[in-house]
């Protein structure tokens, strides 16, 4: 990857220092460039508006152990959640939470679970080079309904201006402020050739884009490890992009497709140990 790439690539989640937790101070984002810039006051995923948790009851979002919020996920099974390989490794397992039923942060409904087990792809190693997706086994069952796993038949959810739904917590701009509920946004999905145009380390066999050719709406910081949808089929999970919805530069999100056969393996692991 050129060295201008990967100055400007920024990975859509959130890590708390141990200053910052101390503090109880805002996360910081992660970001290749530095800091971030002045808090936005609109509450919403870039150009998207809140959603409704019981219209996508798979939603969850990741915490550590103080309830700081650093990425998103979507539940897989009763006993397991998808994310991306990045936010697995950004908190200890110890101190990692899901969060699930739970509309506001700063609600008490819902259920917090801890995490048993971590599963990432083998091959993951940065999100830029693809296979960014991991498996949570959680410590105990929740009630809320799983999403879909695509099917070998299900090809035509990834064809290009397919609209799908992404779905998180993370931040309303590049560099803004952080959502307070559950936010969705609708992106068209974007066409392999068109993404490689955009991107020179763009993988079609690991990764999809999903946005407007003139930006405007997309998934930000904080939102890694979250949702593509089309309907309640899992297309994508949250992994990277430069910079938060800029024109020429879409969504990169995990071909969730690619790996549903080993995310239905982990995902179905703690049910045969009981």
């Amino acid at each position: 990857m050129a060295k201008h790439a990967r100055r400007n690539r920024k990975v859509r989640f959130l890590l708390a220092a141990a200053a910052a937790l101390a503090a109880s101070l805002p996360v910081a984002a992660i970001a290749a460039t530095g800091g971030d810039a002045a808090p936005q006051v609109e509450p919403r995923i870039v150009g998207g508006g809140e959603a409704s948790i019981q219209d996508y009851p798979y939603a969850v979002y990741l915490t550590d152990s103080s309830g700081n919020q650093f990425c998103g996920g979507v539940l897989v099974s009763s006993t397991a959640v998808a994310t991306a390989a990045h936010c697995a490794a950004a908190v200890a397992q110890s101190d990692m939470r899901v969060v699930a039923g739970r509309q506001q942060k700063s609600g008490t409904d819902g259920v917090v679970v801890n995490v048993k087990k971590i599963w990432t792809e083998p091959g993951f190693s940065d999100p830029g080079k693809g296979s960014d997706v991991a498996v949570l086994t959680l410590d105990r069952q929740v009630s809320y309904r799983p999403v879909s796993l695509p099917g070998k038949s299900d090809g035509s959810l990834y064809a290009e201006g397919t609209n799908a739904t992404v779905l998180g917590w993370g931040r309303t701009a590049d560099g803004g402020a952080r959502a307070t509920s559950l936010r969705s946004a609708v992106v068209p999905v974007v066409s392999d050739s068109s993404c490689t145009s955009s991107y020179s380390n763009y993988n079609a066999t690991s990764m999809v884009c999903a946005g407007y050719p003139d930006g405007g709406v997309d998934a930000c910081q904080g939102d890694s490890g979250g949702p593509l949808v089309v309907g309640d089929t899992l297309i994508g999970i949250v992994s990277w992009g430069d910079g938060c919805a800029k024109p020429g530069k879409p969504g990169v999100y995990t071909r969730v497709s690619t790996y549903a056969d080993e995310i239905r393996a982990q995902s179905q692991s703690r049910s045969l140990l009981w």
